[in-house]
């Protein structure tokens, strides 16, 4: 192991705490589930910090980095819609973009060129707004009960920002293909 490794250990060790924070999660331990997610958090900033500013990154970073993220992610929003606390058509929106977006990013990747990824713009606030709904959720249904009528406006934002970034997504990446062209085999 070299110290250039290290942003990529700390994305395993962040795609490997998603196994407790669900686990928390189903047992109704929210304040621990949100002290393991708010590391979670913290350690894609300091792996994100490393990789930057050392010229640590790495294709496997490019790849472990955003997978940690979007497991912990789907994984809180499944979770926390079986249990009630999510409602279920935002659950299925917010996997459903995923999945559009993954399985688009794989279709180009292999039928036209090799994808750069780049997040728009809408995507980072989409991400946003589900890291700070899940944080609400999760203080609300343990720690902190948080005031009546915050959540729903939440909730909202997140649905259209997931759909916004969702259709942008589909657009832009859907023109490149079509100006580009497919990849001989």
């Amino acid at each position: 192991m070299k110290l250039k490794d290290l942003p990529n250990i700390i994305s395993v060790l962040r795609l490997i705490a998603v196994i407790p924070v669900v686990y928390l999660l189903l047992v109704d331990e929210f304040g621990w589930a949100l002290v393991l997610f708010a590391a979670a958090g913290a350690s894609d900033g300091l792996d994100g910090f490393l990789a930057k500013h050392y010229g640590w990154q790495s294709r496997l970073g490019g790849i472990l980095d955003p997978l940690a993220d979007k497991t912990l992610l789907v994984c809180c929003f499944l979770v926390l819609g079986a249990l009630g606390l999510i409602p279920i058509w935002l659950v299925l929106a917010v996997v459903f973009r995923d999945l559009v977006i993954v399985g688009g990013a794989v279709l180009y990747n292999y039928r036209v060129e090799e994808v750069e990824a780049a997040p728009l713009p809408i995507s980072k606030l989409n991400t946003l707004l589900q890291i700070l709904l899940l944080v609400a959720i999760i203080m609300d249904a343990g720690p902190y009960p948080l005031p009546v009528g915050l959540l729903p406006p939440l909730i909202w934002a997140c649905f259209l920002t997931v759909a916004v970034s969702g259709l942008q997504y589909v657009w832009i990446w859907g023109r490149k293909a079509i100006r580009s062209g497919l990849k001989e085999d």
